[in-house]
Protein backbone atom coordinates (compact mmCIF):
# COMPACT_ATOMS: atom_id res chain seq x y z
CA UNK A 1 0.00 0.00 0.00
CA UNK A 2 1.22 3.39 -1.15
CA UNK A 3 1.68 5.31 2.61
CA UNK A 4 1.17 8.65 0.99
CA UNK A 5 -1.99 7.65 -0.04
CA UNK A 6 -3.37 7.28 4.03
CA UNK A 7 -5.33 9.63 5.51
CA UNK A 8 -3.79 9.23 8.99
CA UNK A 9 -6.20 11.18 10.62
CA UNK A 10 -9.10 8.63 9.50
CA UNK A 11 -6.85 5.95 10.85
CA UNK A 12 -6.71 7.42 14.49
CA UNK A 13 -10.51 8.35 14.25
CA UNK A 14 -11.87 4.92 13.02
CA UNK A 15 -9.65 2.65 15.21
CA UNK A 16 -10.84 5.27 18.31
CA UNK A 17 -14.76 4.92 16.74
CA UNK A 18 -13.79 0.57 16.25
CA UNK A 19 -12.18 0.57 20.45
CA UNK A 20 -15.43 2.53 21.53
CA UNK A 21 -17.64 0.39 20.03
CA UNK A 22 -16.22 -3.27 20.81
CA UNK A 23 -15.42 -2.00 24.03
CA UNK A 24 -18.68 -1.39 25.29
CA UNK A 25 -18.15 2.59 25.39
CA UNK A 26 -14.99 2.62 28.02
CA UNK A 27 -12.63 5.47 27.35
CA UNK A 28 -9.89 6.71 28.73
CA UNK A 29 -11.96 9.91 30.27
CA UNK A 30 -15.27 7.26 31.06
CA UNK A 31 -12.86 5.18 33.33
CA UNK A 32 -12.53 8.69 35.69
CA UNK A 33 -15.54 9.79 35.79
CA UNK A 34 -15.76 8.39 39.53
CA UNK A 35 -13.71 10.04 42.22
CA UNK A 36 -12.79 7.02 43.95
CA UNK A 37 -10.60 5.91 40.58
CA UNK A 38 -9.54 9.43 40.03
CA UNK A 39 -8.10 9.26 44.06
CA UNK A 40 -6.62 6.04 43.29
CA UNK A 41 -5.12 7.30 40.41
CA UNK A 42 -3.69 10.01 42.58
CA UNK A 43 -2.48 7.79 44.75
CA UNK A 44 -0.27 5.20 42.44
CA UNK A 45 1.93 8.26 41.51
CA UNK A 46 2.32 9.67 45.08
CA UNK A 47 5.17 7.53 46.26
CA UNK A 48 9.13 8.27 46.02
CA UNK A 49 9.40 6.02 42.82
CA UNK A 50 6.59 7.85 40.99
CA UNK A 51 7.45 11.38 42.24
CA UNK A 52 10.91 10.75 40.81
CA UNK A 53 9.46 9.98 37.43
CA UNK A 54 7.28 12.80 37.74
CA UNK A 55 10.19 15.06 38.60
CA UNK A 56 12.15 14.16 35.71
CA UNK A 57 9.14 14.68 32.93
CA UNK A 58 8.58 17.77 34.36
CA UNK A 59 12.25 18.71 34.10
CA UNK A 60 12.39 17.66 30.92
CA UNK A 61 10.04 20.20 29.84
CA UNK A 62 11.65 23.80 28.44
CA UNK A 63 9.57 25.57 31.90
CA UNK A 64 10.90 28.97 33.84
CA UNK A 65 9.72 31.00 36.60
CA UNK A 66 7.92 32.68 33.99
CA UNK A 67 6.46 30.16 32.11
CA UNK A 68 2.55 30.10 31.03
CA UNK A 69 1.89 26.11 30.85
CA UNK A 70 -1.49 24.79 29.25
CA UNK A 71 -2.05 21.12 30.70
CA UNK A 72 -4.46 18.97 28.59
CA UNK A 73 -6.35 16.03 30.26
CA UNK A 74 -4.90 17.34 33.31
CA UNK A 75 -6.58 14.50 35.93
CA UNK A 76 -5.94 14.91 39.67
CA UNK A 77 -3.08 17.16 38.91
CA UNK A 78 -0.76 15.02 38.68
CA UNK A 79 1.71 17.40 36.83
CA UNK A 80 -0.29 19.97 36.71
CA UNK A 81 0.68 20.83 40.63
CA UNK A 82 4.40 20.16 41.10
CA UNK A 83 4.52 22.42 37.64
CA UNK A 84 2.29 25.25 39.26
CA UNK A 85 5.48 26.02 42.07
CA UNK A 86 7.87 26.13 39.45
CA UNK A 87 5.96 28.58 36.82
CA UNK A 88 3.78 31.69 36.38
CA UNK A 89 0.62 29.93 35.54
CA UNK A 90 -1.23 26.60 35.07
CA UNK A 91 -4.04 26.11 33.38
CA UNK A 92 -5.46 22.88 33.32
CA UNK A 93 -7.87 21.19 31.11
CA UNK A 94 -10.20 17.76 31.95
CA UNK A 95 -13.15 16.84 31.06
CA UNK A 96 -14.21 13.57 33.86
CA UNK A 97 -15.99 14.56 36.59
CA UNK A 98 -13.57 12.49 38.72
CA UNK A 99 -10.65 14.10 38.24
CA UNK A 100 -11.63 17.50 37.92
CA UNK A 101 -13.23 17.23 41.37
CA UNK A 102 -9.84 15.54 42.53
CA UNK A 103 -7.62 17.73 41.26
CA UNK A 104 -10.11 20.87 42.99
CA UNK A 105 -9.34 19.15 46.17
CA UNK A 106 -5.15 18.80 45.55
CA UNK A 107 -5.51 22.33 44.47
CA UNK A 108 -6.88 23.47 47.94
CA UNK A 109 -5.36 20.87 49.69
CA UNK A 110 -1.63 21.98 48.79
CA UNK A 111 -2.67 25.61 48.66
CA UNK A 112 -2.02 26.45 44.55
CA UNK A 113 -3.40 29.74 43.41
CA UNK A 114 -2.29 30.13 39.87
CA UNK A 115 -3.85 27.22 38.37
CA UNK A 116 -6.92 27.94 35.97
CA UNK A 117 -9.27 24.66 35.79
CA UNK A 118 -11.29 24.36 32.25
CA UNK A 119 -13.88 21.53 32.75
CA UNK A 120 -14.22 20.27 29.35
CA UNK A 121 -12.83 17.77 26.45
CA UNK A 122 -10.59 19.41 24.89
CA UNK A 123 -12.38 19.35 21.60
CA UNK A 124 -15.32 21.51 22.75
CA UNK A 125 -12.74 23.96 24.53
CA UNK A 126 -12.63 27.12 22.49
CA UNK A 127 -8.97 29.10 22.62
CA UNK A 128 -10.47 32.24 22.80
CA UNK A 129 -13.35 32.33 25.18
CA UNK A 130 -12.25 29.41 27.30
CA UNK A 131 -8.47 29.72 28.07
CA UNK A 132 -6.21 32.51 28.37
CA UNK A 133 -3.94 32.02 25.70
CA UNK A 134 -0.68 32.19 24.51
CA UNK A 135 0.92 29.41 26.12
CA UNK A 136 4.83 28.85 26.40
CA UNK A 137 4.55 25.37 26.99
CA UNK A 138 1.49 23.31 26.32
CA UNK A 139 1.11 19.09 26.76
CA UNK A 140 -0.77 16.39 26.10
CA UNK A 141 0.16 13.68 28.48
CA UNK A 142 -0.92 10.49 27.69
CA UNK A 143 -4.78 12.17 27.03
CA UNK A 144 -4.90 11.68 23.35
CA UNK A 145 -8.19 10.08 22.92
CA UNK A 146 -9.87 13.15 20.45
CA UNK A 147 -11.52 11.56 17.46
CA UNK A 148 -10.59 14.42 15.68
CA UNK A 149 -6.50 14.01 16.20
CA UNK A 150 -5.43 16.28 13.46
CA UNK A 151 -7.65 19.32 14.61
CA UNK A 152 -7.24 18.77 18.12
CA UNK A 153 -3.11 19.40 17.29
CA UNK A 154 -4.08 22.42 15.40
CA UNK A 155 -5.89 23.77 18.23
CA UNK A 156 -2.80 23.40 20.89
CA UNK A 157 -0.91 25.08 18.33
CA UNK A 158 -3.26 28.03 18.25
CA UNK A 159 -3.22 28.01 21.90
CA UNK A 160 1.06 28.19 22.16
CA UNK A 161 3.88 30.45 20.98
CA UNK A 162 6.18 28.27 22.03
CA UNK A 163 6.56 24.56 22.51
CA UNK A 164 4.42 21.60 22.21
CA UNK A 165 4.70 18.00 23.96
CA UNK A 166 2.29 15.06 23.29
CA UNK A 167 3.35 11.84 25.04
CA UNK A 168 1.64 8.58 24.04
CA UNK A 169 2.16 5.76 23.88
CA UNK A 170 4.12 2.91 21.25
CA UNK A 171 3.13 -0.86 20.73
CA UNK A 172 1.65 -3.08 23.02
CA UNK A 173 0.90 -2.07 27.19
CA UNK A 174 0.49 -4.17 29.64
CA UNK A 175 -3.56 -3.34 29.65
CA UNK A 176 -3.99 -3.75 26.35
CA UNK A 177 -2.73 -7.90 27.07
CA UNK A 178 -4.55 -8.12 30.18
CA UNK A 179 -7.69 -6.56 28.13
CA UNK A 180 -7.29 -8.97 24.69
CA UNK A 181 -7.16 -11.96 27.49
CA UNK A 182 -9.96 -11.12 29.00
CA UNK A 183 -12.31 -9.65 26.66
CA UNK A 184 -13.54 -12.56 24.71
CA UNK A 185 -14.94 -14.10 28.27
CA UNK A 186 -15.86 -11.25 29.66
CA UNK A 187 -18.04 -9.71 26.38
CA UNK A 188 -18.00 -11.91 23.93
CA UNK A 189 -15.85 -10.25 21.19
CA UNK A 190 -12.38 -9.24 21.22
CA UNK A 191 -10.33 -6.24 22.12
CA UNK A 192 -9.29 -3.27 20.22
CA UNK A 193 -6.84 -1.36 21.24
CA UNK A 194 -6.48 2.54 20.84
CA UNK A 195 -3.82 3.77 18.33
CA UNK A 196 -0.79 4.11 18.78
CA UNK A 197 2.36 6.92 18.23
CA UNK A 198 3.24 5.64 14.41
CA UNK A 199 -0.45 6.85 13.82
CA UNK A 200 0.02 9.94 15.58
CA UNK A 201 3.66 10.00 14.34
CA UNK A 202 2.24 9.59 10.40
CA UNK A 203 -1.04 12.59 11.41
CA UNK A 204 2.06 14.79 12.26
CA UNK A 205 4.32 14.35 9.20
CA UNK A 206 1.11 15.12 6.56
CA UNK A 207 0.74 18.30 8.79
CA UNK A 208 4.57 19.10 7.77
CA UNK A 209 5.09 18.97 11.47
CA UNK A 210 8.53 16.96 12.15
CA UNK A 211 8.46 16.18 16.06
CA UNK A 212 11.61 15.29 18.35
CA UNK A 213 11.13 11.89 19.23
CA UNK A 214 12.34 9.68 22.06
CA UNK A 215 11.60 6.42 23.49
CA UNK A 216 11.47 4.72 27.05
CA UNK A 217 10.02 2.20 29.09
CA UNK A 218 7.57 3.12 32.11
CA UNK A 219 6.79 0.55 34.72
CA UNK A 220 3.66 1.66 36.99
CA UNK A 221 2.20 -0.19 40.24
CA UNK A 222 -1.38 -0.38 41.18
CA UNK A 223 -1.41 -1.00 45.04
CA UNK A 224 -4.01 -2.63 46.40
CA UNK A 225 -5.00 -2.66 50.36
CA UNK A 226 -7.08 -6.13 50.12
CA UNK A 227 -8.10 -8.22 47.11
CA UNK A 228 -11.70 -6.55 47.04
CA UNK A 229 -10.64 -3.16 46.61
CA UNK A 230 -8.33 -4.34 43.56
CA UNK A 231 -11.45 -5.92 42.25
CA UNK A 232 -13.67 -2.76 42.76
CA UNK A 233 -10.95 -0.83 41.41
CA UNK A 234 -10.57 -3.07 38.03
CA UNK A 235 -14.21 -3.22 37.44
CA UNK A 236 -14.31 -0.11 35.60
CA UNK A 237 -11.17 -0.57 33.32
CA UNK A 238 -12.79 -3.81 31.88
CA UNK A 239 -16.73 -2.60 32.44
CA UNK A 240 -17.85 -5.50 34.47
CA UNK A 241 -21.44 -4.99 35.16
CA UNK A 242 -22.67 -8.54 35.90
CA UNK A 243 -22.42 -11.31 38.56
CA UNK A 244 -20.76 -13.60 36.06
CA UNK A 245 -18.27 -11.29 34.75
CA UNK A 246 -16.99 -10.43 38.17
CA UNK A 247 -16.06 -14.25 38.46
CA UNK A 248 -13.70 -14.15 35.53
CA UNK A 249 -12.07 -10.80 37.02
CA UNK A 250 -11.69 -12.05 39.99
CA UNK A 251 -10.46 -15.54 38.63
CA UNK A 252 -8.15 -13.35 36.33
CA UNK A 253 -6.77 -10.98 39.02
CA UNK A 254 -5.83 -14.05 41.35
CA UNK A 255 -3.74 -14.85 38.51
CA UNK A 256 -1.86 -11.54 38.29
CA UNK A 257 -1.40 -9.70 41.77
CA UNK A 258 1.51 -9.83 44.05
CA UNK A 259 1.59 -9.74 47.34
CA UNK A 260 3.85 -6.59 48.80
CA UNK A 261 4.78 -5.54 52.10
CA UNK A 262 1.00 -6.35 53.15
CA UNK A 263 -0.43 -5.54 50.11
CA UNK A 264 -1.46 -6.69 46.92
CA UNK A 265 0.15 -5.14 43.57
CA UNK A 266 0.01 -5.03 39.90
CA UNK A 267 2.50 -4.25 38.27
CA UNK A 268 1.91 -2.40 34.87
CA UNK A 269 4.62 -1.57 32.29
CA UNK A 270 4.52 -0.08 28.25
CA UNK A 271 6.79 1.99 26.14
CA UNK A 272 6.13 5.52 25.78
CA UNK A 273 6.96 7.75 23.16
CA UNK A 274 7.46 11.93 23.70
CA UNK A 275 6.73 14.13 20.08
CA UNK A 276 7.65 17.52 20.45
CA UNK A 277 8.70 20.57 18.47
CA UNK A 278 9.14 24.13 18.71
CA UNK A 279 6.06 26.51 17.17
Amino acid sequence: MDSQGIDWNKVWKDTLEKQLALNRNVDCSSIWHGEKNARQFWRMFQDDKARAVTEKRIKDLKLSPDSRVLDIGSGPGTLAIPIARQVAHVTAVEPSDGMMNVMQENIKEYGIENIDTVHKDWEAVDVRSDLSAPYDVVFASYSLGMKDIRASIRKMMDASSKYIYLYWFAGETSWDIHSRKLWPSLHGCEYQPAPKCNVLYNVLYDMEIYPNVSVFPFEHIHRYANFEEAVEDFKSYYNVTSDSQETVLRDYLEGILEPDNGNLIQRGWSTRVKMWWEI
